[in-house]
């Protein structure tokens, strides 16, 4: 039996390849361990798992000549906003070769993005599902945003052109309104985004008092890096979060997860601060409205007060006429009653006096001399009691007409 050398069977079976399988294949699988090299080829492994273990049951090594590589990364990145890179499923179009030294492999000639978009969508579905069933979905939707959010904590990287167009747009705006900005660096593409920006919520957290609204916002960066924005943890963190979250990561395609979750999405820094200066004007309309409101409301029921006092003017002359009329007959009245009262208490009044003039008149002492009594007088004083004088005491007695000297003495 004749034995064949290994090229020779390796030669075999590539000319068997070449023939059972000529054409080109579309053939889905995840891709793994992605390189490039100087000269612009990318080498990679094709894999597949099993649904239930995750374990691997398929693999195959790939390559992208340099010339298909220029073509096929910017537009599969463009069209997904996924890096071409390991543990995204895509479906490729490709061919069977075989290598008298290398083996097995599959050149990849197209691809098709709508595959892996249908992929992450899915993925981006079941997280959604999940934080559904978990009750948080619409947590960070459902806070109220305040109506001046002046105090802002921005998560961005310092870096980022997006975050410079956030801060300018605030900074210049029409009406002149202050916004306090405080930057939370963190990286917005590459595969720590995830890591990045949990830590930067954790520090914004700490100091929830001091801030009204949160900005997560990204700009000039690739559309490409987006999906450290579609993970669980921290979509769940983000829906969680005690603080309205505002998302302006621009771009165009359809929402990642953190969009889905936050309380508002916008496109862009600039629009995020936009959306931001649209709440303080209207919450200033408001303002001015109500004070207009106020302004004309005062005007009104001065000009209603005042309609009132021209009223009581007009209303015065005849009222006041009226009013002394009845005064002056009033007063007529009175001053008849007074003088009728007055002469009344006069004519009892003279009555009583002429009555005290008799009384007083007959208890003088001229009437009582005239009577034959007289008065006894000692040191000027009326003697009532005859224990008042002594033996040789000399007293004068009043009569009617003269006086007498004695000198007393007891017998």
């Amino acid at each position: 039996m004749e034995a064949l050398s290994l090229y020779d069977l390796n030669a075999l079976v590539r000319r068997c390849i070449e023939q059972c399988l000529p054409d080109e294949f579309w053939v889905q699988a995840e891709l793994s361990d992605v390189r490039t090299n100087s000269t612009g080829h990318c080498y990679l492994e094709f894999v597949q798992k099993d649904s239930r273990t995750n374990s691997l049951i398929a693999k195959a090594r790939g390559t992208i000549w340099a010339n298909v590589f220029r073509l096929l990364q910017p537009y599969f990145e463009e069209a997904t906003g996924q890096v071409f890179g390991s543990g995204i499923k895509v479906l490729v179009q490709v061919t069977v070769n075989f290598h008298e030294l290398y083996g097995y492999s599959l050149t990849v000639q197209d691809i098709d993005p709508a595959y892996t978009l249908g992929d992450m969508a899915r993925r981006r579905r079941e997280i959604l599902k999940q934080l559904e069933e978990e009750g948080v979905l619409t947590l960070n939707k459902e806070l109220d945003i305040p109506c001046l959010p002046q105090r802002i904590a921005v998560i961005s990287s310092p870096t980022a052109a997006g975050y410079g167009d956030f801060c300018h747009q605030l900074k210049n705006n029409s009406r002149g309104f202050f916004f306090y900005t405080e930057l939370f660096p963190a990286l917005m593409q590459g595969d720590r985004v995830e890591e990045s920006v949990l830590s930067a919520l954790d520090r914004v957290n700490a100091r929830l008092s001091e801030f009204d609204v949160v900005v997560i916002i990204r700009g000039g960066g690739a559309t490409s890096d987006l999906s450290g924005f579609d993970t669980y943890l921290l979509a769940a963190a983000c829906a969680q979060f005690p603080l309205p979250i505002l998302t302006g990561i621009g771009h165009e395609r359809d929402d990642t997860v953190l969009d889905s979750v936050a309380h508002t999405r916008v496109k862009t820094p600039t629009a995020a601060a936009e959306f931001l200066i649209d709440l303080m004007n209207n919450a200033a309309d408001e303002l001015e409205m109500l004070a207009s409101r106020l302004h004309e409301g005062v005007r009104n029921m001065l000009l209603q007060e005042q309609r009132k006092l021209f009223n009581y003017k007009n209303r015065i002359p005849s009222a006041a006429y009226r009013h002394i009329s009845d005064a002056k007959m009033a007063l007529l009245t009175v001053r008849k009653d007074v003088v009728q009262a007055v002469t009344s208490s006069l004519s009892r009044q003279r009555h009583r006096l002429e009555l005290l003039q008799q009384r007083l008149a007959d208890a003088s002492p001229e009437k009582l001399l005239a009577r034959g009594y007289s008065i006894t007088l000692k040191d000027g004083k009326v003697v009532k009691n005859a224990d008042e004088l002594q033996a040789n005491d000399e007293i004068t007695t009043c009569l009617q007409n003269g006086k007498v000297t004695s000198t007393v003495h007891f017998l």
